[in-house]
């Protein structure tokens, strides 16, 4: 076995074996993050709760010019698992697309150039962690899955919604969602949720995440664990994937 070779193999064991450690410690974490949440501990949020939401409804429309324009090169769009190699689990076809802005925190330049109003209205989103374009083919299921901590809330903003929107739904810890064009939908991606595209139109959100309200404690803890996350092959080679295909693209 060459060096190379070697190597890549011991990369691979010591993803496997954070992954399952990790997730084991996470979860004891997200115990403790909850008690310190200034916002309730549920499924499904109150879009009330989060005032600068308003702004991205306001803009929906400017943000969907934007999308439109680029989904005229969508066979070029990266798969999720493009990206994240970890999401080959619940997404193995082609079927679900995406655009990424944020990382991680990791702002994707070239991504946000192209696209600079929507950018611009990220940039006022309290520290956001993660954006991108969330596109989902007919047909696309994606099973349960579970985010990866309490400290981040998620909120989908509607930009394309199928006209059959009961049968395009999501389930979040047993409530049963779907979407609208120009509202927010916001949610803790930590309880299981799967997704259900059973029209013959695509669906689209802009996916973000952002930080959780929390006491002192709460956010000193999630800060710590986001730096620790930053350093794992979880996000990096996320993010090097990402910025490889930024390569290939422009």
């Amino acid at each position: 076995m060459s060096w190379t070779e070697q190597l890549e193999t011991w990369h691979e064991l010591r993803r496997k074996y954070v992954k399952r450690y990790g997730k084991r410690a996470f979860r004891r974490i997200d115990h403790y993050l909850a008690q310190q949440s200034l916002v309730p501990d549920q499924p499904v949020l109150d879009a009330r709760l989060f005032p600068w939401m308003a702004d991205l409804e306001a803009n929906w429309q400017v943000i969907r010019a934007e999308l439109d324009a680029l989904l005229l090169h969508r066979e070029k769009l990266p798969r999720f698992q493009d990206i994240s190699p970890d999401q080959k689990y619940i997404s193995p076809d082609d079927k679900w697309k995406i655009f990424v802005f944020y990382g991680f925190s990791y702002r994707s330049e070239r991504n946000c150039q192209l696209c600079p109003a929507t950018a611009a209205l990220l940039e006022r989103v309290p520290n956001v962690q993660n954006a991108f374009f969330s596109i989902l083919a007919p047909g696309k299921q994606v099973p349960s899955h579970r985010g990866i901590t309490k400290g981040l809330i998620r909120c989908h903003l509607g930009l394309k919604v199928p006209l059959d929107r009961e049968h395009c739904v999501m389930e979040v810890g047993g409530v049963r969602c779907t979407w609208r064009e120009g509202k927010v939908l916001v949610f803790d991606d930590l309880y299981p949720h799967e997704v259900y595209n059973d029209t013959p139109e695509e669906r689209v959100v802009l996916l973000l995440d952002f930080p959780r309200p929390m006491t002192h404690r709460g956010v000193l803890v999630r800060y710590l664990l986001m730096q620790l996350m930053r350093r794992t092959a979880y996000v990096r080679d996320a993010v090097r994937n990402e910025r490889d295909w930024e390569e290939h693209f422009f």
